[in-house]
Parts: C-alpha cells; sequence; structure tokens
C-alpha cells in the first residue's frame, strides 16, 4: 500500500477538494431525513386541525429541496475529483514503472517476463486507478454514513436499537464469510491474466511458425484451457458478489419490517411519531448500504492490493546493474577494450559460463569471435555495454575499469547490432535517428549506404517510408542492414556487431565488410560471426568452445593451431580456401 501512498502528493490538492465534498454529501444525506420527519409530523398536527402549520411545511420542503440540491452537488463535486486524483496518481505511477523498467539490467529482464511487465503496467495500474477512484467515495464515505445514521436513529428512538444491533451483526457475518471465500480466487487472478498475456504474445508473434506447422488447433487449445481457467475464477469471485447483494438486499427488507412492526406499536404506545419512525426506517436503510459499500470494497480491494503488491515490486527492485557513487564519464574515447581473466555466471546458475577470458581488442582491429552454439559469444560481447555485470575479473575501456564508468557514457560510445534486427514503429528515418537523434540526410546516407540499405531509395517514400511494429513490414536481411545503419550513424569509437550478418547473403555480406573497413577505419570493431567467411580477415580472430578460449590469432594462424577452428572451416569453405 505504501507504494500507493506516496503517491497521494501528487494530487493533495484534488485529495481534500474531494474529501471536503464527500463530507457535504454525507451530512446532507444525515439531515434530510431529519427534516422529513419534522415536516411529515407538523403535516399530521396540521391536517387535525390542531394548528396551522402550513408555512412551516413550506418552509421545511424549501429547505430539503435546497439540502437535496447539495446533496447532488456535492456527489458530483466527490465523483469528478476521486476521478481527478486517481487518473494523476495512476499517470505518474505509469511513468514511474516505466522508467523504472528501462532501467533493468537482462538480470531484472530475466527474473521479471515481459508479458508479465507489460501486464503490471497497465492492467494492475488499472485496478489500482478503480480503487482510488471508488475507495474515495465508498472507503470514506461508508463510515461516515454508518456512524453518522446509527447516530441519528439512536437519537429518534433508543428503544429499537437492537434491530439495527441484529442487521449489523448479520451483516458483519457475511462480509467476512464472502471475503474468506473469494480472496483465495482473487489473488490469482492477476497470475491468470500474466498467463493469457504470455501465450497470446506467443500466438501473434509466432503465427507463422504456427501455421507452417499446421499446429493451430493445439495452439487453440492451449489458449482455451488458461481462458477457461480465468473464466472460472473471475465468475467464481463475480457469483460471490452476486450472493452478497440480494442477501444484504433480504436483511434491508427485513430491517424495515422489523422497524414498521415495532414502530407502530411504539406509536400506538405514543412513544414515537410516524415522522421519527419514517426518519429512523431511512437511517437504517443508511447503516445497511454502508455495509453494502463496505462489501463492495471488501470484494474489489484485496484484487486492487494484490496489484499494488505487483507495482510494488517493480518500483521497489533496484537495479543491479548501476552507476558507482563515484562513477567518472569517458572523456574523448580511443575504444581500446580489454578483458583480464574475466569469469561470468547468470543469477543462481552453477556452472560458469565463461571462464578465465582474457584478450585485448585496440583501434583500427576487428575482434572477432566464433565457436558453436552455446560456446558464449554473445554473452561476452553483452558485458561490454555492462547489459550483465561480469563475476570476477575486470573488462577496461581505455584503462578504464568499465565499473567505474557512468553507464550513459560508455553504452554513448559504443555502436550496438543485436543478434534480432528490431526495428520500432515509425519511419525508416526515426529509427536510423535512434542511433544519434541530430544525425542530417547526409550522414544518414551514407550510413545506409555503408549497410548496403540502397533498397531504401527503391522504397516510393525513401527515407521516409513506414515501418511496422518489430519491422514486420520488411524482410530479415533488411532489418539488418537497418539496424546496422542506426549503429553506424553514431559514429562511436567502438563496434559491436552481434551475429548482425547472418541474414545476408555472401555478396552483400562480403559488400557490407567492405564497405565497413573504410567507414571504420580507425574505431574497434567486435564481430560475433557463425560464418567464416565474414571474419576470416579480422587481425584477431578468438574461438571460444564452452566459455573458454581455445584459439586466438588469425584466420591462416587458427588454422595451423585451433582444430576447433579448422573444423568450423572445413564445414564450411571449400579445400582451396583452406590453404
Amino acid at each position: 500500500m505504501k507504494a500507493v501512498l506516496k503517491y497521494l502528493k501528487y494530487a493533495a490538492g484534488y485529495v481534500a477538494l474531494s474529501l471536503a465534498f464527500l463530507v457535504v454529501q454525507a451530512l446532507s444525506e444525515l439531515w434530510l431525513p431529519n427534516l422529513m420527519s419534522d415536516m411529515v409530523d407538523t403535516g399530521i398536527v396540521a391536517l387535525n386541525g390542531q394548528d396551522g402549520q402550513m408555512q412551516y411545511i413550506l418552509l421545511k420542503g424549501v429547505q430539503m429541496l435546497g439540502v437535496a440540491l447539495l446533496c447532488v452537488a456535492a456527489a458530483i463535486g466527490v465523483s469528478f475529483f476521486s476521478t481527478k486524483t486517481s487518473a494523476i496518481i495512476s499517470k505518474k505511477m505509469r511513468h514511474d514503472v516505466f522508467t523504472r523498467v528501462s532501467e533493468f539490467s537482462s538480470t531484472e529482464f530475466d527474473k521479471f517476463s515481459t508479458a508479465s511487465l507489460i501486464t503490471r503496467t497497465t492492467n494492475d495500474i488499472q485496478q489500482i486507478q478503480q480503487m482510488l477512484s471508488m475507495g474515495t467515495r465508498m472507503l470514506f464515505f461508508a463510515p461516515i454514513m454508518g456512524v453518522g445514521s446509527v447516530v441519528m436513529a439512536l437519537k429518534k428512538s433508543s428503544s429499537m436499537s437492537w434491530i439495527l444491533a441484529v442487521a449489523v451483526g448479520v451483516l458483519l457475518v457475511l462480509i467476512v464469510v464472502g471475503f474468506s471465500v473469494a480472496m483465495p480466487k482473487i489473488k490469482i487472478l492477476q497470475k491468470l491474466i500474466d498467463r493469457i498475456n504470455l501465450v497470446s504474445r506467443e500466438n501473434l508473434s509466432g503465427m507463422m511458425v504456427i501455421r507452417a506447422f499446421s499446429n493451430e488447433e493445439h495452439e487453440e487449445k492451449r489458449f482455451e484451457s488458461i481462458n477457461n481457467d480465468l473464466r472460472k475464477t473471475n465468475r467464481f469471485v463475480m457469483r460471490t458478489m452476486s450472493v452478497i447483494q440480494p442477501l444484504m438486499t433480504i436483511i434491508m427488507n427485513f430491517t424495515t419490517i422489523a422497524v414498521v412492526w415495532f414502530g407502530a406499536k411504539a406509536i400506538n404506545a405514543g412513544a414515537l411519531e410516524i415522522g421519527d419512525m419514517m426518519a429512523y426506517i431511512q437511517y437504517a436503510m443508511h447503516v445497511i448500504m454502508s455495509f453494502l459499500f463496505i462489501s463492495m470494497i471488501f470484494i474489489n480491494i484485496p484484487r486492487a492490493l494484490i496489484s499494488v503488491n505487483r507495482v510494488g515490486d517493480i518500483l521497489t527492485t533496484k537495479p543491479s546493474i548501476t552507476n558507482k557513487e563515484n562513477a567518472v564519464d569517458l572523456v574523448n574515447p580511443q575504444g581500446e577494450i580489454e578483458f583480464k581473466n574475466v569469469f561470468f555466471r547468470y543469477h543462481n546458475a552453477d556452472d560458469y559460463v565463461l571462464a578465465d577470458i582474457s584478450f585485448k581488442a585496440i583501434p583500427g582491429q576487428t575482434t572477432a569471435f566464433i565457436g558453436s552454439t552455446g560456446s558464449g559469444k554473445s554473452t561476452l560481447i553483452n558485458l561490454i555495454p555492462r547489459f550483465y555485470d561480469i563475476t570476477s575479473g575486470s573488462i577496461t575501456y581505455d584503462g578504464i575499469d568499465i565499473r567505474d564508468l557512468t553507464i550513459e557514457s560508455l553504452r554513448d560510445s559504443i555502436g550496438f547490432v543485436p543478434q534480432k534486427g528490431l526495428l520500432f514503429s515509425g519511419t525508416i528515418e526515426s529509427n536510423i535517428k535512434t542511433g544519434k537523434a541530430d544525425a542530417d540526410t547526409e550522414l544518414m546516407s551514407k550510413a545506409l549506404s555503408t549497410a548496403q540499405a540502397q533498397f531504401v531509395a527503391d522504397m516510393p517514400d525513401g527515407i521516409n517510408s513506414e515501418i511496422a511494429q518489430s519491422g514486420s513490414n520488411v524482410s530479415g536481411g533488411q532489418r539488418q542492414r537497418l539496424a546496422i545503419a542506426r549503429a553506424l550513424v553514431k559514429q562511436p569509437p567502438v563496434y559491436i556487431f552481434d551475429d548482425s550478418f547472418s541474414a545476408l547473403d555472401l555478396k552483400t555480406d562480403a559488400a557490407l565488410r567492405k564497405a565497413l573497413k573504410s567507414y571504420t577505419e580507425s574505431a574497434t570493431m567486435l564481430i560475433v560471426a557463425q560464418r567464416v567467411s565474414t571474419i576470416m580477415h579480422a587481425e584477431q580472430i578468438i574461438v571460444l568452445d564452452e566459455g573458454k578460449i581455445v584459439g586466438k590469432g588469425t584466420h591462416k594462424e587458427l588454422l595451423k593451431t585451433c582444430k576447433e577452428y579448422r573444423e568450423i572451416a572445413e564445414s564450411q569453405l571449400a579445400k582451396e580456401e583452406l590453404e
């Protein structure tokens, strides 16, 4: 709950106004039955001819009309300001959650699934917003009305107080039983929403694969299974609420009958006025309605509290990779990268993914990494921009340990092309400018030309052509070339290519490598590749096997000294190319 309460300061003024209008509404509703009681009793006296009280009746009628209008205005004010409060708080909360998620390292993303993060940012915050909007009106209104109505009812007749006591006792039992029955199911609702979100994302993103293997029926059954679990759980909670409300209506009706029955006897005995009995009925209804509001809160707040905890988990999770207190900025970076006895293992893993990795990559040269699948190539280069932090050893940039540098200046000095060439919805220009926001047309054209993205010029709108979500309207090779251009436009001293040429044909690959040589002649190049032809001209090739360096040197040197490299080369190159 603290995760929400701290946001009240952003809407403190609206909260105060909402509570002020709420108090006015409650007092108005409590005053109305009292005015009605006076008017009825005075009217009965006047009808019996005992006194001419018509003016008094008219005065009370005008007062009742005024109080009713005040009550309506206050209700509108409560609704307006409570909605405003919840909207402001949820907006700020969404901003903070998004900001915190953007600070997460890969370790935190491994902890929270993407589907869960989306649910927490959308559905969970929506639940909190509804609780804040409804809670202001019900959580505060119900106790004021309940306590006020009991006090006013006792003033009218203390002899019938036992009726209210019995009604309240039964209502409390009903609410406690309903709450204890529904709570376990409410707790798992959000997890089921997480699950259905995950399956939906997998189905939508993998639709081509599902169709290719004619697996639609299996996926439909998989989705339907989770959908049914969500439906049954939600239905159970709603049915519990549906049972409570009619039972409360029955209690309300029996309370009215009891008040009329025993009130009529008191009137006959001269101990109670008719108007007082009518007011007592109204106050009794207010008490029961207050408990009805409380029951609605008890059904909805547990779900919202679970959402609060889920959102709080994000807000209170501190990124494992942050700037040191005395971190320094990179000044005039040259791009020399050195690994010194680096060991790394993932969180909670028993074995090291990388062990005793040592090498130096210098400006003007290309350092390439090759090895079998799972040898640790991508993990290794992900350590340089601190997507993960090393377990032991050190990685230096221009002789400074990267953990002593600010993350912003470190990553700003690296042009990174990930294994999956992800593009954002927008235009080709907006995607290229992700690398450098102030890039001019000439620089973008040069980067696109170097990345062999001549296809952009053939598009109807050229660089202003639209890119769909994840770049789904361009081919895999085109995505990779645009991702490379995005890194090139940045013109950093270090370039990292994580198997970024895999979707290119051999001709385009060769042309791209030739163009890159002149474009990045003074930069440090780090390339992860599966094809020997992509890296055979690199000044330094590092061969990885099961997280360890088993070979280091040029193409010709490794053919003679490293059997793992020769095996890979023999499987890809012609015999004459091996000589």
